[in-house]
């Protein structure tokens, strides 16, 4: 079963993959993100409704690369990592920069979030792409 020549493990295997990665990259940076978004750590939530949320947008996320890739043609790594990267840069990154700059987060923030979202980008395009059709 296919959608834009995606294939569905991949999919699956690419949102898992993102989501260790943030939990890895979030843990590591932990201390130094919550200072940026201004969460006191003894405030900090997490639960397990946060946790299912971020993993289905994580699926979203990769069904919609998968499309993206398919409908570029060819499903290579290659393709995977340009429309990561491609998609990040348009969409993720600069929407992550106006809403923090209206709410009035600093860089710092903006800069942990975003590598974030490139990893997660990169991981699932070239997933998607080394599973291919």
């Amino acid at each position: 079963m296919t959608f834009g020549g995606a294939n569905y493990l991949a999919i699956l295997v690419a949102a898992v993959a993102a989501y260790l990665a943030g939990a890895i990259y979030y843990g590591w940076l932990g201390r130094t993100w919550l200072d940026a978004a201004r969460i006191k750590p003894e405030e900090a939530k997490m639960s397990l409704p946060l946790m299912v949320t971020g993993f289905v947008c994580e699926l979203v996320m990769a069904w919609v690369l998968a499309g993206v890739i398919g409908h570029l043609g060819a499903v290579t790594i290659r393709a995977g990592l340009l429309a990561g990267f491609l998609l990040w840069l348009g969409f993720i990154a600069t929407t992550q920069t106006v809403n923090h700059r209206y709410q009035g987060f600093g860089w710092k923030l903006t800069l942990i979030d975003s590598v974030h979202w490139l990893v997660v980008a990169l991981l699932m395009g070239g997933i998607i792409g080394a599973f291919g059709v």
